[in-house]
């Protein structure tokens, strides 16, 4: 039993972790994004952008299944600077899509 200790330790931190919104390095991010040369978007914009994001994710984290979490921090956090706008939009994408008729989802095309 005192073998299963430390696992069940680790489990219960890695659930815990995963029930929080993520922490990302915003300033990171916002590099990338100033050296774009997009107009309009310098690193303040961004970083304005992805506090607001993250204070959204803050108030909204409940409402996304632990699989949608899962799933949208994966995509976003593979490649490049991770961003909680991105994560923001997957996660309202994947819920939006959650609630669409079971007739209206992908498996139904080319159905008649």
């Amino acid at each position: 039993m005192t073998a299963l200790l430390p696992i069940i330790l680790t489990a219960t931190q890695i659930v815990l972790v995963a029930d929080s919104v993520p922490k990302f390095d915003v300033e990171r991010t916002c590099r990338a994004a100033a050296v774009s040369g997009v107009p309009g978007r310098d690193s303040t914009s961004c970083q304005r952008d992805e506090q607001d994001a993250r204070s959204k994710l803050e108030q909204d984290w409940s409402q996304y299944s632990a699989a949608q979490r899962s799933e949208c921090d994966g995509l976003v956090t593979t490649g490049g600077a991770p961003s909680y706008v991105e994560l923001l939009t997957c996660l309202e994408m994947a819920k939006q899509a959650n609630e669409l008729p079971e007739d209206s989802k992908m498996g139904n095309i080319g159905r008649y």
